[in-house]
């Protein structure tokens, strides 16, 4: 499975954040606007995503910890030629268990994504993925996040542990990496 070091948080200042992003990313942003449905599974998360903008929609699997800060997040993505059928199959084999629709703003800096994403009912917020090599440790992807919100000026107050589904489906027991 691919690896990456996650953290999430509350985007209190989206259009300040959005600054100081562009000035740390030497290209313009990507801008997607996604639906991902998550599916009940036994362990970690599935969750099928689809694009707005034709790009080819993903099956995507992971598994992380529900807690703040910048946690490993092991995942495994495939891509889905018919997305309709796709999440018909799934929504019959398994229980649907939420749909977080998102525009998202990608930044790229080194091997850090910067993601800040505006959540239908959520609001903003800020995630990044520190993409890790087979033989980079997990602490030094640690450090980096902790270090790139730092540079962009996000507090520790902001932290957000689980994922968007489990923020709009507050009543659903948050799943736990196995």
């Amino acid at each position: 499975m691919a690896r990456n070091i996650e953290i999430k948080a509350r985007a209190r200042q989206f259009d300040e954040l959005r600054e100081r992003a562009a000035q740390l990313s030497p290209d313009a942003p990507l801008i997607f606007r996604q639906q991902d449905f998550f599916y009940d599974v036994p362990r970690g998360r599935l969750k099928l995503r689809q694009f707005d903008d034709g790009t080819p929609a993903e099956l995507i699997f992971y598994q992380r910890d529900d807690r703040d800060g910048p946690k490993a997040s092991y995942y495994t993505r495939s891509p889905v030629t018919n997305a309709e059928a796709m999440h018909s199959l799934l929504a019959t084999a398994l229980t649907t268990r939420g749909i977080v629709t998102k525009e998202r703003h990608v930044y790229l800096t080194g091997r850090t994504r910067i993601h800040l994403d505006r959540v239908d009912g959520l609001g903003d917020f800020i995630e990044l993925e520190v993409v890790l090599a087979q033989d980079d440790d997990e602490e030094g992807g640690q450090a980096e996040a902790h270090a790139m919100f730092a540079k962009l000026g996000v507090p520790e107050a902001d932290l957000v542990a689980v994922a968007y589904v489990d923020l709009l489906n507050p009543e659903t027991e948050p799943l736990k990496v196995a």
